[in-house]
This record gives structure tokens, sequence and C-alpha cells, in this order.
């Protein structure tokens, strides 16, 4: 039995098409919500550039775009930017195909601007020592500031994961924790005594009074009883640094980079590193072996025949 072809949509107002789009990304495809708002934000440039030139949805094409990116460039947008922007627009030209708003397939025809991987910032792990011990005993949040500050580390979670972190995610007995990445996938990580003697006691002393009568499944509340939020850790870390004298700016990003790259540092296998940092591809994580020069001359003394 044949499906009978959708008519093409030539001039649906883009709205509803946006819409279906961000929630095929959430639903579908199983984005976070802060995935769908970025592709949100560029997509609304995207669309009033369009509306400028009176292009409708149906008849985008590739002059369109790459107008839309010369003026980027023009408004002084970094390349990274200017990268993100095309990718956003590809996905989601891709969908209109797929909706039958568009005959042709524009976004294979387009090539991405090669653009500098930028190594990761870290810092030594004697910085990262100073970190964990700035939180002072005789602090308001010291017991959630220091388990905070442990997991980060311990485990190299994005910010964003440990901000949707629960309880039932969470094993300190068996010592790891079940963390929710991009597109929805989980990976289990190990957690180390420290850290674990370190939320242990935030659990037990201090997470209850925080929740007061709210039910919460989140690991981390505020003084208000709700769940931390992603601007809310980056300014503990940053105030921690801070106290910790540390001489870069730290942000919880930075903490995943040292993660990674004191791990590898310390002998740990790439595709380990690889699963527990929840890198799609080992391209992303190979970065990391750039970093830790002191590595790399140990590899070559050790492997290379004329050392």
């Amino acid at each position: 039995m044949l499906i009978a072809e959708r008519p093409i949509r030539r001039n649906e107002p883009p709205a509803p098409l946006v819409k279906r789009f961000l929630d095929h990304l959430f639903v579908e495809c199983g984005l976070s919500g802060a995935t769908v708002s970025a592709y949100q934000r560029d997509l609304r440039e995207f669309w009033a550039f369009l509306e400028c030139r009176d292009v409708e949805p149906a008849f985008i094409s590739m002059d369109d775009v790459q107008q839309y990116l010369i003026e980027l460039q023009q408004r002084g947008y970094a390349l990274s930017s200017i990268v993100r922007h095309l990718s956003t627009i590809k996905v989601f030209l891709r969908h209109l195909l797929a909706e039958r708003v568009l005959r042709r397939d524009i976004a294979s025809l387009i090539e991405s601007p090669r653009r500098w991987r930028r190594l990761p910032q870290t810092v030594h792990y004697s910085q990262i020592e100073s970190l964990l011990n700035a939180p002072e005993p005789h602090d308001e949040f010291y017991l959630r500031d220091r388990a905070l500050l442990e997991l980060l580390y311990a485990t190299g979670m994005r910010v964003s994961e440990v901000v949707d972190l629960d309880l039932e995610r969470i094993n300190l007995a068996l010592g790891y924790v079940r963390c929710i990445g991009k597109g929805r996938k989980e990976r289990i990580i190990p957690v180390g005594r420290q850290a674990i003697d370190a939320v242990s006691a935030y659990l037990e002393i201090q997470r209850g009074r925080l929740a007061g009568q709210r039910h919460v499944s989140a690991v981390f509340l505020s003084r208000t009883g709700r769940a931390l939020d992603r601007t809310s850790i980056w300014r503990l870390v940053r105030k921690y640094a801070t106290l910790a004298d540390l001489s870069v700016p730290l942000s919880p990003h930075t903490i995943r980079h040292c993660f990674a790259t004191h791990l590898l540092a310390g002998g740990a296998d790439l595709r380990i590193l690889q699963e527990l940092l929840g890198h799609a591809d080992v391209a992303t994580t190979q970065i990391y072996t750039h970093v830790d020069e002191a590595r790399l001359r140990h590899v070559h003394q050790t492997y290379h025949p004329r050392p």
C-alpha cells in the first residue's frame, strides 16, 4: 500500500516550523533544554535575516545562507560562533527537507569552515587541591560547597549534568553516579573516597535542612531549597578559586578539563577517559593528549628506538 506524500508547505510562516523543529530536537533527539535554547537563539537571528531579505522558508537558497555567514563575519562574530550558527542552520535545513518544506538538500552542499581547536585550560593538581580546601568549616554552606567541588573534580561531570543529578542516581555505598549526558545518554562514573565522604556528610547533615518541606530530587540545593542552577555553581567555583588565590580564572568546565588531564597524566587509557567524559567521538578526547607535555615526553622516551 502506497502512502500518499504530504503536500509541500511553501508559504508556512517560520514560527510553527521552528517550534516543530525544536520539539523534534527535545523529544525525539533527546537534546537538553539548554542545547535546544541555543538552537532557538541561533534560528531567531537567522529568521530576522531572512525576513529582511523577504525570503520564505520554502525558498531558502545557498546564497541566503552564504550571505548570512558573511553578515555574521562583518558583525565581528568569532569563527567558532559562525561555525555554531552554520551547524544550527544545516540541521534545521535537513529538518525542512524531511518535512517537505524544501525540495533540495541544501545542507549537504554547504561546507563548514575549519577552525583551530583551542587547547583546554587546566591548572596543576596542587591548585586544584587548594580549590578543594578553600571552603572553611565555619562557612554556612561548607558541607554543600565542599561536596560540590569534590564531586566536580572526582567525576569530571559537566555543570549541566551536576544540575540534573538526582538522589536516585547517586550510590555512595558502591561509589558511583549514574550521569545523564548529552543526547540523554547514560554513563556510570566511579567516585573516589574523599568525594564520597564529602557528599555523604552533606546529605546526612545539611541537605535535609535546605530542602525543608520541599520534595526536591536534586542533590545540590540552594538556601531556598531549590536545585542549584548552572549560574549558581559557576559563581561558587569562581568564589572559591578567588579564596584559594589561584592565578587563573576557574570555571566548572576547567575542573572537568583538569579531571581529564590529570587522569591521562596518571596513565589512564584514552578510551576509558572517553567513556568517563561521555564523548561520542574519541577524537574529542584526544585533545587532552596535547595538554600534558610531560606525558608526551615520557611516551617518546619510552617507545622511540633512539630516545
